[in-house]
């Protein structure tokens, strides 16, 4: 249950203490991320708009607030209504030519073009190439070079800041790196045009409503869509789907190199498993066999997310794993609507084009 990161959060979590020391660099960073953000608003920085509508799924904070399975779901709308999704992603701590992001995004949408590169507009523009109608870039809020259609901003309900509450009534301390986990300041919300609160499910509602007036009051009319982790099924480590309902009363250890580890524990113990050990690591961790020495046993199921899975499955380890989804409590239709007004792409208009004639 303890380990690194969990005591580096605990740490920081706290007013005072010796992570003031990092009140400076803290105190730099805002300035800097500030001074940036200032020179975009006044367009005294070029942004590049290609001819194909860019949909952004991003967020506040380092750390999971569930970017891909939402990512996972805007591509699935739109190849429901026969569009041609790209996905276009920085390739954070890539090994090669992927990085587990890549491998999950790939597991979880085979077939649609995925393009990874820190200059986000050179990459659309090779997806444009590629002959897609609509990009979905996971995590670029902050990438401001690129032009957005849609900014889809998600703030995590059980951390909306980014680092662990100390109490009910606290929604954690707003604090940017180092000093905490936030990538820009909270007021950054004002550009969004949609907040997605994601894990709604896991807090009490006083909590999930009093985060809300907070966002509204950050981005006023910003539409609020309230969100849960879906579980989807259950992967056994043979490769049957079964109900998660299977790990009621069994014993799990688990593992995991996610943002928000307390969230997928808390998911699994809602199930009710007994959760004998977690072992956490850090975001995107490289594993290796020796990480998981003497965790799993007999009678003991080794338990992970997706995104761990794709990583631990080539070093030969084969996991159960807790399949989630993006699903919606509140919502959905605002959101759906905002993504049926996007406008039309050159890609969209040649085919549409192109079925004109022959009609005609």
């Amino acid at each position: 249950m303890s380990g690194p990161t969990r005591d580096r959060e605990e740490w920081l979590a706290k007013r005072g203490g010796s992570a003031s020391l990092l009140r400076p660099l803290e105190a730099l960073y805002r300035c800097v991320s500030g001074a940036r953000a200032v020179l975009y608003d006044r367009g005294w920085l070029p942004v590049e708009r290609l001819d194909t509508p860019v949909v952004c799924i991003g967020n506040l904070t380092v750390g999971g607030t569930g970017k891909t399975p939402m990512v996972a779901w805007v591509c699935r709308w739109f190849l429901e209504r026969g569009r041609r999704p790209g996905l276009l992603s920085r390739g954070y701590g890539a090994r090669g030519d992927v990085n587990d992001e890549a491998l999950l995004l790939e597991r979880l949408l085979p077939g649609v073009p995925h393009v990874q590169n820190p200059d986000r507009a050179a990459g659309g523009r090779e997806l444009e190439g590629s002959g897609v109608d609509v990009i979905v870039m996971d995590d670029g809020f902050q990438h401001r070079r690129l032009f957005r259609d849609l900014d889809c901003v998600l703030v995590d309900a059980t951390r909306p800041w980014g680092l662990p509450s100390l109490d009910d009534e606290d929604l954690g301390l707003r604090a940017l790196l180092p000093r905490g986990f936030l990538r820009e300041a909270p007021e950054a919300l004002g550009r969004a045009h949609a907040v997605v609160l994601t894990r709604t499910d896991q807090v009490a509602p006083e909590r999930v409503e009093r985060i809300e007036d907070e966002l509204l009051r950050l981005a006023p009319g910003t539409a609020v869509v309230h969100a849960r982790h879906g579980i989807r099924c259950l992967t056994r480590d043979d490769g049957v789907q079964e109900s998660p309902d299977a790990l009621a009363g069994r014993p799990v250890v688990l593992c995991s190199g996610i943002g928000n580890p307390s969230a997928f524990e808390a998911t699994v113990r809602g199930l009710g498993a007994e959760v004998l050990e977690h072992r956490r690591f850090a975001d995107h961790h490289p594993y290796t066999p020796e990480d998981l020495s003497g965790l799993a046993g007999e009678g003991r199921i080794l338990l992970t997310t997706a995104k761990d899975a794709v990583k631990l499955e080539p070093l030969g380890i084969r996991p159960w794993v807790l399949e989630v989804e993006m699903a919606f409590e509140r919502g959905e239709a605002v959101l759906q609507a905002l993504l049926e007004a996007l406008p039309v792409g050159r890609e969209e208009r040649m085919r549409h084009s192109f079925h004109e004639g022959l009609h005609g």
